[in-house]
């Protein structure tokens, strides 16, 4: 494989558009292989043609802890459907053939360490994803991760918490490639009746340490939320409420259509700032 550089990296290209049009960006999460991978591909597409500025992936695994219920399903129905981090890529690369759409990769380490880390990144490169974020990898224990994921062009995502501390928050963002996802409230994924009431002090806290775009997600669910979290932020993350569309109409025709209908709502509000 030849190696690109980061600054050929869709997502970084993606923010720093973004960043010199002074729009918001908006991270969408859906679990691949729900119902089936053919409707990831198209849903990634549609996503794309939407305006969406990043799909992020969620590779399906049996014990999703950083999960909620919503999305827990989602991985159930994605193993059900024979998703595996080979077929996941083979979508990836035919996504590719009709968009460019930034992708990341929602994963957990056991996945990556049984198909062997550097043998993964490159495979990844390969098939045209963009970053990945492992849930449970933390930054203290990945500079072999980190240096293969330089060598490949990948952004190598990482996660803020409500509960971090200060001096955490210092390391975690130096280390992190692309932007950083900060995690609005404590627990799993899921929709909220509200958003958290710390997302700007916690956002202004991140960016006293780092130029990256912060990304904010978990709980968003509706436009008002969504524009509310993105007056704070570079971009929202958007998941489980998708997802939740997904569930619904799963086995409709009109499936794609009917998470676009959901789905536009809600970047118009982002779009619009």
């Amino acid at each position: 494989m030849v190696a690109f550089s980061a600054a050929m990296n869709r997502i970084t290209e993606r923010f720093k558009r973004l960043r010199e049009e002074k729009k918001k960006g908006f991270v969408v999460y859906i679990g691949a292989g729900d119902p089936h991978l053919e409707a990831t591909r198209q849903l990634a597409i549609g996503f794309d043609r939407l305006g969406i500025d990043v799909v992020e992936l969620g590779v399906p695994f049996s014990d999703p802890l950083a999960d909620g219920v919503v999305n827990q399903l989602a991985a159930q129905r994605g193993l059900e459907s024979g998703t595996t981090p080979p077929k996941l890529l083979e979508t990836v690369a035919a996504i590719r053939k009709e968009s460019s759409v930034p992708i990341v990769f929602y994963i957990y380490y056991n996945l990556v360490h049984h198909f062997g880390m550097e043998k993964f990144i490159k495979a990844a490169a390969q098939a045209g994803v963009d970053g990945l974020l492992v849930l449970d990898l933390p930054p203290e224990e990945s500079e072999n991760y980190e240096t293969l994921m330089e060598q490949g062009g990948l952004c190598v995502i990482y996660l803020v918490a409500p509960t971090t501390p200060d001096e955490r928050i210092e390391l975690i963002v130096k280390r992190g490639t692309g932007f950083i996802y900060y995690v609005s409230r404590e627990g799993v994924t899921g929709m909220q009746t509200q958003v958290s009431d710390t997302i700007k002090m916690m956002t202004a806290k991140i960016r006293a340490h780092t130029d990256l775009p912060i990304a904010v997600g978990f709980g968003i669910s509706n436009p008002e939320q969504a524009r509310t979290v993105a007056a704070s932020a570079e971009a929202i993350v958007v998941g489980s409420a998708v997802v939740n569309q997904i569930a619904l109409h799963g086995k409709s025709p009109d499936l794609v259509k009917r998470v676009m209908d959901f789905a536009e709502p809600l970047v118009k509000a982002v779009k619009s700032l």
